[in-house]
């Protein structure tokens, strides 16, 4: 692998870089490098049930969540990418600060990144997680909604309008909520790249802690080798220290200082000694 963002990479001794023989953009960080089939054709406005309390909504929810992200999704994960958790001991230690709910934040890694994430924290049917609009068309629609998806309207006032309101209600609920800053999947990509404002912004807004996540790789050894190929590397997910927002300061300010902080953080949790993107994207 040869680019100027992994030529400059520097990783503490012994951190596994995998190489999955994939050519990475060197820039638009923010671009995404797959090709979804969109088989519904769903529209995300104003109209679309952001906040769905319906009976039907409700029954899948609970099947998504306890017959099929648990039971299935996650022990394919398990066996598949041989997943470890590190630093449930967080959890704990700043049980009575989360309890009002917090915003988890990883890097977007792989297919299964966000199951890595929500089986770390243990997360229950009430998370919520603002996606991609489009990918709703896809054939995960049904997954993706079942499990607490919210389709982030790409226009329209109205419609942005609405999916606010909805995040209020789900905060006023004690709801946690699951972002990622980078925003596009790059799977099996080192490097930490620019993460937008929007987690931040939104931990300013209802003054809810940041829970940092890292997932880094590992080689696929031993019987992993049966359920994967070579070069795709095996999972962990580690835990990190909440960041807690300072609302006595600016909101631009303390979104920018909670957004350094978490990718400066998160960098050393990967073993990261030298990033080769800038912290935020370089056109905001």
């Amino acid at each position: 692998m040869s680019n100027k963002r992994f030529d400059t990479l520097k990783v503490k001794e012994g951190v596994y870089v995998p190489e999955i023989g994939k050519q990475y953009p060197v820039d638009g960080p923010d671009r995404s490098l797959l090709h979804p089939v969109y088989i519904h054709n769903i529209v995300f406005d104003e109209t679309y049930p952001y906040l769905d309390d319906s009976l039907k909504y409700r029954i899948n929810n609970w099947v998504g969540y306890y017959l099929f992200l648990y039971p299935i999704v996650m022990t394919f994960n398990n066996i598949r990418n041989g997943v470890r958790v590190k630093g449930r001991e967080i959890l704990k230690k700043y049980k009575e600060q989360l309890k009002g709910g917090a915003i988890t934040i990883a890097n977007h890694c792989n297919r299964l990144d966000a199951p890595c994430v929500l089986r770390a924290v243990r997360a229950n049917r009430f998370t919520r997680i603002p996606m991609y609009a489009p990918n709703f068309n896809t054939k995960d629609h049904w997954y993706m909604w079942a499990v607490g998806g919210i389709p982030i309207p790409e226009s329209g006032m109205t419609a942005m309008k609405r999916f606010n309101e909805a995040f209020d209600e789900y905060h006023r609920r004690g709801s946690w909520f699951h972002i990622f800053p980078e925003a596009a999947r790059w799977d099996s990509y080192k490097p930490l790249r620019p993460f937008q404002k929007g987690a931040f912004t939104m931990s300013y807004k209802y003054d809810m802690p940041i829970l940092p996540c890292v997932i880094t790789f590992r080689p696929r050894t031993g019987i992993y080798k049966l359920f994967g190929k070579p070069e795709e590397p095996l999972l962990t997910v580690e835990i990190g220290e909440p960041i807690f927002p300072d609302k006595t300061q600016p909101r631009k300010a303390e979104v920018d200082r909670m957004r350094e902080v978490a990718h400066l953080r998160m960098q050393q949790m990967a073993g990261i000694e030298v990033n080769t993107w800038p912290i935020k994207p370089e056109d905001e």
